[in-house]
């Protein structure tokens, strides 16, 4: 399950973002999104858990939850939509 985690922290680290979520399961991958400008955090990431329940488990446990200070927004990610761009 893909998990879209948005509100986090400039200072979080992808590790810190994995281990909160290993508590409710196993993190197959947790990236949290960097500005391709300045090298800094976006403030937003996603983490892949290996199965629905226990993404579905964090999802509730986590939505929130403070990590590093900031209440993380945490829900089922999405499918990126094409925004209308096409590859030339």
């Amino acid at each position: 399950m893909n998990i879209f985690v948005g509100n986090i922290s400039f200072s979080c680290t992808e590790e810190a973002l994995r281990g909160a979520f290993e508590a409710f399961g196993e993190v197959t991958s947790a990236k949290i999104i960097m500005s391709r400008e300045t090298g800094r955090s976006r403030g937003f990431g996603f983490v892949e858990m290996a199965d629905d329940a226990t993404g579905q488990t964090a999802i509730t446990e986590l939505d929130g939850k403070e990590l590093d200070g900031r209440p993380l927004k945490v829900n089922e990610a999405r499918p990126r939509e094409d925004h209308g761009h096409s590859p030339r």
